[in-house]
């Protein structure tokens, strides 16, 4: 006689809500600010990297210590304002311009 293997449950998929942070548990104004934040220091994170310069040099240029560059390229969001990170980005020469667009829920705010 000959076992059959067990063939393993499917796992549940749940859609995202597009908002990491929300399907993480979030709150809605937290992981709106949280994904904000992080998309800004993806870009701080990206152009340092391709400046190629090195912790002491961006620190020198944002005007901040070599552990707060460090903080920095290690994603330590918690650490930073969203104000921080979009006046880094001008020391940097970019112009943060901000896109708003209603919500998925499309519930208006009175």
């Amino acid at each position: 006689m000959v076992k059959r293997a067990q063939v393993p449950a499917r796992p549940r998929v749940t859609a995202s809500t597009g908002n990491v942070f929300r399907d993480l548990g979030f709150s809605a104004e937290e992981s709106a600010h949280l994904l904000v934040r992080s998309d800004l220091m993806i870009q701080l994170q990206k152009l340092i990297g391709s400046r190629r310069l090195t912790q002491l040099e961006v620190a020198k240029i944002l005007r901040v210590t070599q552990p707060r560059v460090s903080d920095l390229l290690r994603g330590r969001i918690d650490l930073f304002s969203t104000d921080t990170l979009v006046d880094m980005l001008a020391r940097l020469g970019v112009r943060v311009r901000f896109v708003l667009k209603p919500s998925r829920g499309g519930r208006e705010v009175a």
